[in-house]
């Protein structure tokens, strides 16, 4: 194997690094810097500038110049319409409800503007080396999404190169961390990026690093500190000359120039001056944008962001069983936590205890990347890395409840199945909807895709058993397929599905699964008892077709009358799970009652159990919801063979009938 790159591929700069000698070292660019932009533009012709040329001439350029391209990366259009806001440039929609970039009528899609900044970082690790470079291992965010994930390593091969392993970016930075610190300690890795925001959790000791929680947001970083400073300008603007400059592309550009050179300044002054002449005009004459931003004030315009910080940091504590002072060391990554309010936020969350600033925040997520590169060929030994996925993944089943498969902050390449089956006679065929996240029910959840399984014998409810398999690979890419059991027939899924977890979103999910989780109880509680009367009725209806005749019709009315009471009961919103049980309980002694009846009069065996667990169909053919059998799967821990010529799927289905 030839030399491997390590490519942190950031929203607002990118960085290249390789190993040499046993240690990561980062390579300059042609122009001499050691990061560079994510910044694409297309000039006059087929001209096309990458890094900090295109970052050059972005303000007379500014519809024609691409920038936060990893914003739009693997996602939904649906789900992008604050960021395209911000862009200068036109957003359009691509193939499969994707977000393309449309410069002089052609459309260009994010892999593509990503691998046009992954050749340029592999040219310059060329002209370093001397000699080709097609091997990399190319960093993400922690809470990026399985399509995100795959629509990254999509553009690692666009650019030519080898993707040989995906990395959660917090676990590369403690990489670089901790390679040279044989003592054992928990570190927290706080990463705040350009345009993502993630904290990780690591156990360090022996050469093993294993990650024992994550948690992020994916939409939080140093564009919008940037943005709050435009934000500020255009209403001080707007407040002093009575014009409004946020649909000024040209104007908008050059305010975010100056925004980001404002927040980098305020880092180590107590105020700085943003002088902008010739802004725009007006029949009076020219305008200058002149101003005076002091800390405190910016400090006070991005309060909410500091703000966001703390609750993923609380959320990876949690899920470690870890307290605050438990923490060893706090890793600084990603050049936003250079700003002295995030800082602050950070010593006063851990109780005064200083952040340790040992490795370079803009580098070293490359240079973890460079050492993952090195262990995969080889070249580092006894250095074992431990990641995990950062949401839960499962299943909807009955009545939109989400069944979790594979549980959050589980050590991954890993892999897990589950029996499920069918909940009407002579059913078919069954639709798995696969969901992430860790909300109760299924529609709060993100869904990942939906694929068929079809061809089941026709057969009694309840007796085909379907396997329900999820694997997640190194890369933290998700397989999953569906196998009856007893005719051996399978479909699988590789999730490549477009559409990612906005801010809104990752933040709902973790915090609405504290705050209505007795909420979710009672419901979940309810839909149990709903499947567990329906079993009930479906097991009378049965003894009724096949035994009426021995039934005495006054036991028959008040069936009937107990029916329409239960199923009653599930359309009262104010209902309680105590009334339910009650009245479930009472025709379960009704049922008793006419079982021993009816086997008293035909001197016959007691009717057997039916299986209580099912999947109700949306109709006969093809079901789009599953609970669990009372089969349990024996093993937890296998092998999936999924052939390569699988077909890849999008998200978007209809409903086979």
């Amino acid at each position: 194997m030839g030399k491997v790159i390590g490519i942190d591929l950031g929203t607002t700069n990118s960085c290249v690094a390789i190993l040499e000698g046993g240690q990561p070292t980062v390579i300059a660019n042609s122009e001499g810097g050691r990061t560079t932009p994510s910044v694409v533009a297309f000039g006059k012709g087929s001209d096309r500038l990458v890094g900090q040329l295109a970052k050059r001439q972005a303000v007379t350029n500014a519809e024609n110049t691409i920038y936060s391209i990893k914003r739009f990366i693997g996602r939904r259009w649906d789900d992008t319409a604050s960021e395209r806001q911000r862009v200068t440039y036109k957003c359009v929609k691509g193939r499969d409800d994707t977000v393309d970039v449309q410069i002089r009528g052609r459309n260009y899609t994010p892999q593509e503007i990503s691998a046009m900044i992954l050749y340029k970082l592999k040219q310059d690790a060329e002209n370093f080396l001397g000699e080709t470079v097609d091997s990399a291992v190319i960093t993400v965010p922690a809470y990026f999404t399985d399509a995100q994930r795959q629509a990254t390593k999509d553009a690692g091969t666009i650019a030519g190169l080898e993707v040989l392993r995906i990395v959660n970016e917090p676990t590369a930075a403690a990489l670089a961390y901790g390679l040279d610190k044989g003592q054992e300690q928990k570190i927290l890795v706080f990463d705040l990026g350009g345009g993502t925001f993630d904290v990780s959790i690591l156990q360090l000791g022996d050469g093993v690093f294993e990650v024992k929680a994550t948690s992020g947001n994916n939409h939080l970083g140093g564009d919008d500190f940037d943005n709050c400073i435009v934000l500020w300008m255009l209403s001080q603007f707007q407040e002093q000359e009575k014009i409004d400059l946020s649909q000024d592309k040209m104007a908008t550009q050059r305010l975010r120039e100056a925004a980001e050179k404002a927040k980098i300044e305020l880092s180590t002054l107590g105020a700085t001056s943003i002088n902008l002449p010739f802004i725009t005009a007006d029949a009076t004459g020219p305008k200058h944008l002149a101003m005076e931003l002091s800390r405190s004030k910016f400090e006070e315009i991005v309060a909410h962001l500091v703000e966001r910080t703390i609750e993923p940091m609380v959320q990876a504590l949690k899920d470690s069983e870890l307290k605050p002072a438990e923490i060893d060391k706090v890793i600084l990554v990603g050049g936003s936590t250079r700003i002295p309010a995030v800082q602050s936020a950070l010593q006063k969350f851990f109780g005064g205890k200083a952040t340790d600033r040992s490795v370079n925040p803009d580098e070293a997520v490359a240079l973890g990347a460079a050492i993952q590169g090195g262990v995969l060929s080889g070249e580092v030994q006894e250095v074992l890395l431990l990641d995990v996925t950062p949401l839960s993944l499962g299943i909807e089943t009955l009545g939109e409840v989400f069944t979790k498969v594979i549980e959050r902050n589980r050590t991954i390449p890993t892999s897990k199945a589950q029996i499920f089956s069918t909940a009407t006679d002579g059913q078919i065929s069954v639709e798995i909807h696969v969901l992430q996240g860790e909300r109760a029910m299924a529609t709060d959840n993100n869904s990942l895709g939906r694929f068929v399984l079809a061809g089941i014998p026709p057969a009694p409810r309840g007796m085909p058993q379907i396997e329900v398999s999820f694997e997640i690979d190194v890369n933290g890419i998700l397989k999953v397929a569906a196998q009856d059991k007893g005719t051996g027939r399978e479909q699988s899924i590789r999730i490549t599905s477009t559409g990612g977890l906005s801010t809104s979103e990752i933040e709902r999910m973790r915090q609405e699964a504290e705050i209505y989780a007795d909420q979710d109880k009672k419901r979940i509680d309810l839909i149990e008892l709903k499947n567990q009367a329906e079993n009930l009725i479906y097991s009378y209806e049965s003894t009724l077709k096949d035994n009426g005749t021995l039934i005495a019709q006054e036991l028959k009315i008040q069936a009937e009358e107990s029916i329409t009471l239960v199923r009653g009961l599930f359309v009262d919103p104010e209902v309680t799970t105590e009334r339910v049980h009650q009245q479930i309980d009472n025709f379960q002694q009704l049922l008793l009652t006419i079982g021993t009846s009816v086997y008293r009069k035909a001197n016959s065996s007691e009717a057997s159990d039916s299986i209580e667990t099912t999947i109700l169909p949306t109709n006969r053919e093809t079901s789009t919801q599953f609970t669990k059998t009372s089969v349990p799967i024996t093993q937890e821990e296998f092998d999936l063979d999924f052939a390569e010529e699988d077909s890849t799927v999008t998200v978007d289905y209809e409903a086979i009938e």
